[in-house]
């Protein structure tokens, strides 16, 4: 009985439904967020239609782009980040002293 409850289980590491929905809701709000951010700056700031649909574009853009990128390592696994430097215990010799 352990074994039917257990089998029909699937980590979260493997659930590409899970992963699906929550790439789907990170893009739609992303990219409704950064449209209305992009529309405010657009008011705010330019006169002309077209820059200030050019706002809104820029800000769906970038809104779009975030949400791809956070997806992308959703489904890869976490992304390559840059290794931090490494600290040592001894402090580094000084201009003139050696």
């Amino acid at each position: 009985m352990a074994e039917e409850k257990t089998s029909g289980i699937v980590p979260p590491k493997y659930d590409v439904n899970a992963k699906w929905d929550t790439c789907i809701d990170l893009t739609v709000r992303r990219f409704a967020y950064s449209s209305l951010a992009g529309a405010f700056t657009g008011l705010l700031f330019f006169r002309s239609p077209a820059t200030r649909w050019a706002s809104v574009a820029f800000g769906a853009g970038v809104g779009i782009g975030s949400a791809y990128t956070d997806c992308s390592s959703i489904f890869n696994g976490s992304p390559a980040k840059l290794a931090s430097p490494k600290i040592s215990g001894t402090p580094a010799p000084q201009g003139g002293q050696e």
